[in-house]
């Protein structure tokens, strides 16, 4: 089954890059673009896109609050940021927004592909460039609560170790190897934390850990 895609850049020459790429991929379908925000809000309705590739900077409409309006919607696509612009400010407004993912506008055209088919298949994608001080920036501007959120005393043991394991951004292969069990095992419980705590994907769980100190930068345990 093919990975349907919409392309949103304000500049014609990015779009017709990415779509040259995506076409090397015969699981991957770009069936619209959008030159700015308010475009790729539309052609998101229209479309029902699976993935969204997001600039940010663009007219009309920047790209974080075009993903705000696009993820709001029933049953929306997943977003992938990309960006020439390497700052945490962008990164964290970006999940804020709803994005799934973040890439910067350099990587390789493998790992493009790769960055699609990861948000497509649930999973959620920071560039390894930005994710620590992303984590740290956020913990020092946003003080943990004692409040635990609802639904975190629902989970079980082994569901709190896999969510402390997921902030620390582990991929399910990794968190299946730690724990000597399936990558598939590892699924199935990773999408029992996010149910019962009523998340969208592992950026809100990451987001989630951090702020209710579950698991701070640098500790393995819960706090």
């Amino acid at each position: 089954m093919s990975v349907r895609v919409l392309i949103a850049d304000d500049q014609a020459l990015v779009r017709t890059g990415f779509r040259m790429v995506l076409d090397t991929d015969p699981n991957l379908q770009v069936i619209a673009e959008a030159k700015d925000g308010s475009e790729a809000v539309v052609a998101s309705r229209r479309s029902r896109p699976d993935i969204v590739l997001m600039d940010i900077r663009m007219p009309v409409m920047d790209g974080l609050e075009a993903t705000r309006q696009i993820v709001a919607a029933k049953d929306p696509p997943r977003v992938l940021v990309l960006t020439t612009y390497d700052l945490d400010e962008y990164v964290f407004d970006a999940l804020l927004a709803g994005a799934s993912g973040f890439l910067l506008k350099d990587v390789a055209p493998e790992e493009l592909l790769s960055a699609i088919h990861v948000i497509a298949q649930g999973d959620s994608l920071l560039s390894p460039s930005v994710t620590r001080r992303l984590i740290e920036s956020f913990v020092r501007d946003h003080p943990s609560t004692p409040q635990p959120p609802p639904g975190l005393d629902e989970l079980t043991a082994r569901e709190l170790e896999i969510l402390r394991l997921v902030a620390r951004g582990l991929s399910n292969a990794e968190i299946a190897e730690q724990l000597v069990v399936s990558s598939t095992t590892i699924k199935t419980h990773v999408g029992r934390v996010l149910d019962k705590l009523g998340l969208r994907d592992r950026v809100q769980a990451v987001v989630l850990a951090y702020e209710t100190g579950i698991i701070r930068p640098g500790s393995e345990s819960s706090v």
